[in-house]
């Protein structure tokens, strides 16, 4: 058998986001940011439907036959997500995110690619946008197994694609057994100054 090759993990930085917002289309901004809110797939938010959205209760669902895994998914709106679609509301009766008043079917577009393009951002794919959400959020301390359920990822090694991306989360476990080291340490320090006051050569 051959070895699978691993999977390829590309994202940009906030900095570059907001570049790339700034040059897209108004229809495409709408889009892609709420791409970069949620964390979900292309096909899953350009056919977005208002049926699986409440915002009231601020989430979204993906039916099953709409998932890649074949699971229904359940997403968790956060302040962004919900300015993109309060601002969408009442441009369409079904569809989500429109453009001059029809569903947008399509989001790999020559305006996507002259925005990326302007905004001087290489070697990135629409669905780069997934891979910047979930490193943003494991660069900010969120737990792999939380990204996995947030992402609705099958296994739990398809997470670990952004473990690497977490070293000062990881550093601040770590220094659990320092902190325990060094009350050992002390005390240890601190008998053999008593033994050594005590019995002076």
């Amino acid at each position: 058998m051959f070895r699978e090759a691993k999977r390829r993990v590309r994202w940009i930085t906030p900095e570059q986001a907001k570049r790339l917002l700034e040059e897209l289309p108004e229809h495409q901004r709408k889009v892609v940011l709420f791409a970069l809110a949620t964390g979900l797939r292309q096909a899953n938010v350009i056919k977005l439907e208002w049926s699986q959205v409440d915002l009231d209760r601020r989430v979204a669902w993906i039916h099953a036959d709409q998932a890649k895994g074949r699971k229904d998914i359940h997403v968790s709106l956060n302040s962004v997500a919900v300015g993109v679609l309060q601002e969408q509301t009442g441009k369409h009766h079904s569809r989500v995110f429109t453009y001059r008043g029809r569903p947008i079917n399509q989001a790999n577009t020559k305006a996507w690619k002259g925005a990326l393009k302007r905004a001087e951002i290489e070697n990135f794919r629409w669905h780069d946008l997934r891979h910047t959400w979930a490193s943003w959020l494991v660069q900010h301390g969120t737990p792999l197994n939380v990204l996995q359920e947030l992402g609705a990822w099958e296994s739990e090694g398809m997470v670990r694609r952004y473990a690497h991306l977490a070293p000062a989360q990881l550093a601040q476990h770590a220094e659990v057994v320092s902190n325990l080291l060094d009350g050992t340490i002390a005390a240890q320090l601190s008998r053999e100054k008593g033994l050594a006051e005590a019995n002076p050569l």
